[in-house]
């Protein structure tokens, strides 16, 4: 006797009957591995339109920054080539420079941990400046351990190294 006789009679049920309750079976099995599927796929996509919105807004934020430190860049530019000139800028180019939001930075950076934007943010250093650090601290390793070092970056004297002083932590 064969596998499929023996189920017939320990189930009084006819070859035939077990074969529909077979099909019945596979079919049941079959539609339910689809839907799993399907449900997957569709959280797959609202997962990548929700992580596409949210890098879309994040870039557009980031964009955003950018262009309001570079504006308060030129700003300072402007207003530091008008001085270095002689010539005092109108009050209303200063009133605009004051209420800029622009807060003086009074604490301290580890230089080693330091980002370019960490750096902008101390009095003296713009973006040329904090990239020629950044780029200077990767030649040293990313440590740097005496100030002294800095006096090699292009731009720093001993009387700029004694302001920055005030602002950088070696660790």
């Amino acid at each position: 006797m064969n596998p499929l006789e023996k189920l017939s009679q320990k189930l009084s049920l006819t070859k035939a009957e077990i074969t529909l309750v077979s099909a019945l079976l596979a079919f049941l099995l079959v539609g339910g591995i689809l839907v799993t599927l399907r449900s997957s796929e569709e959280v797959d996509l609202l997962v990548k339109k929700a992580e596409s919105a949210r890098y879309r807004e994040a870039e557009v934020d980031s964009l955003i920054a950018l262009a309001t430190v570079q504006q308060t860049t030129v700003k300072e530019d402007v207003l530091q080539d008008a001085e270095a000139e002689g010539e005092e800028p109108a009050a209303e180019k200063k009133a605009e420079h004051r209420s800029s939001g622009k807060k003086v930075f009074n604490g301290t950076l580890s230089f080693n941990k330091a980002s370019s934007q960490q750096l902008q943010k101390i009095p003296g250093v713009g973006p040329v400046m904090a990239e020629r650090l950044v780029t200077f601290r990767t030649s040293k390793g990313g440590k740097v351990m005496q100030f002294q070092d800095l006096l090699d970056v292009k731009g720093i004297g001993k009387k700029k190294l004694e302001s920055l002083k005030k602002y950088f932590i070696l660790e």
